[in-house]
């Protein structure tokens, strides 16, 4: 079952709604964000909405609080803890920030369960301030990718995800989002891999219009409980699959017996009377 890496999104995937919006919505800045939000990169217009939060008196603790109230569907935390304990390797790969998920993976006591976090930088600095920064610095060494945005292209992290699974022997990956920035990473997977597409968001219209670009096999879900349902079906099957796999390729040992000589060879000895 090690053989199993599950790739998450974050925003709209394990939780239900975008934790960038969810933080500026509830701390009253949603008109200043509309505002701004053609001027520059998304990425870029976080990071400048931090610091306007902080201008105006908000704390790193008021971020906080309000990560730690974002909805998530009940059936999600079930499903993590479930695949993790089939012995998948729980991975995130998410164009959120490092804060807001860690934030809200410890408060639902999920984030021991992930052995890693691709994301954009989230860092508190010396005057409490939260900064965000592009997981990829589009100004000294844009990454080049035409389907993503600029601060990160999630393509090359499914691709250095996959280089370093080889080595370890871990062949089957489940991708798991909804936005048309797991487009490019859909791409990436290979024949035997597993796509997750949440029905009726960006991601799932994309590979709708581009099916023969997918090479992996797609299991579409629309919320929670199905998300649970389709992974765990799927985690189970591969599984089955490689024991299958295992009890075929097993070599045949003959082991010798020490035995006597009558019984070694009957025709050549005398029978008793």
């Amino acid at each position: 079952m090690a053989g199993i890496v599950v790739v998450f999104d974050f925003d709209k995937t394990i939780i239900d709604l975008d934790s960038d919006n969810w933080v500026v919505d509830e701390l009253g800045f949603t008109d200043l964000f509309n505002q701004l939000l053609n001027t520059m990169p998304w990425n870029s217009l976080m990071d400048r909405m931090m610091k306007e939060l902080h201008s105006q008196g908000k704390t790193i603790e008021d971020i906080a609080e309000v990560l730690k109230r974002v909805p998530i569907h009940p059936r999600v935390i079930p499903a993590i803890k479930s695949a993790h304990a089939l012995g998948c390797d729980l991975r995130i790969v998410s164009d959120a920030n490092l804060f807001f998920i860690e934030t809200i993976l410890n408060h639902l006591g999920l984030r021991d369960y992930f052995s890693e976090i691709n994301t954009n930088p989230g860092l508190v600095d010396e005057e409490g301030r939260l900064r965000i920064s592009p997981y990829h610095d589009f100004h000294s060494s844009p990454h080049g990718c035409n389907l993503c945005p600029p601060n990160m292209c999630k393509g090359l992290i499914i691709e250095r995800i996959q280089a370093s699974i080889a080595k370890e022997g871990k062949k089957k990956v489940i991708y798991l989002g909804d936005g048309a920035g797991d487009f490019c990473p859909s791409l990436k997977l290979k024949e035997g891999d597993y796509m997750m597409p949440r029905k009726n968001f960006p991601v799932w219209d994309l590979i709708c219009k581009n099916r023969t670009l997918v090479k992996a096999e797609i299991h579409e879900w629309s919320d929670g409980e199905e998300l649970e349902l389709v992974l765990i079906q799927l985690v189970t099957k591969i599984s089955m699959e490689e024991n299958s796999a295992q009890l075929f390729s097993v070599d045949c040992k003959f082991q010798t017996i020490p035995m006597s000589a009558h019984e070694a060879f009957p025709q050549a000895l005398p029978v008793p009377h």
